[in-house]
């Protein structure tokens, strides 16, 4: 017996403002169709990995996990109070925790998405992410600092 599967339809950053009522700044393009990656991705200062990715990375047992709602879950706002990164979703497709232990402490959360979820932010504009359980962690870099070297974490 063949199965079919039915690809989503493609959602332009013009739909991802409507739907969220999250805006975008006024240069970007609102009619591009907003790509939908399986794997590894970065926006500005966050990167989403799978879990499975990820040594040492485990989401406990007694996690709470809450719904992403289609206005979206602020996690993180860029430097000195600036925009913010949000997760949206449609209703009951994904669901967020910040409960994960991560020994790098760079973990924001873990996304459990059973459709496809985006990541909006005002200056990046739209980015989804495949279903999957994903890690989205803060982005760090290597810096010289007073003549030593360090790791910095990325400002947005």
């Amino acid at each position: 017996m063949k199965t079919h599967t039915t690809t989503p339809a493609a959602v332009t950053l013009a739909d991802l403002t409507a739907r969220t009522g999250l805006d975008v700044l006024a240069h970007l393009e609102r009619e591009v169709t907003i790509p939908v990656v399986a794997g590894l991705q970065a926006q500005g200062d966050l990167i989403v990995v799978p879990l499975a990715l990820l040594d040492g990375v485990t989401v406990p047992r007694h996690a709470r996990w809450a719904a992403v709602p289609a206005g979206g879950v602020e996690l993180l706002r860029g430097a000195a109070g600036g925009n913010p990164h949000s997760l949206v979703a449609d209703p009951g497709t994904c669901r967020w925790s910040r409960r994960v232990n991560d020994p790098q402490r760079l973990a924001l959360g873990v996304l459990d998405a059973a459709a496809v979820a985006y990541l909006i932010h005002p200056e990046h504009g739209g980015t989804g992410i495949a279903p999957g359980t994903y890690v989205i962690r803060r982005q760090r870099e290597r810096s010289e600092s007073t003549g030593r070297f360090g790791n910095r974490f990325i400002a947005d």
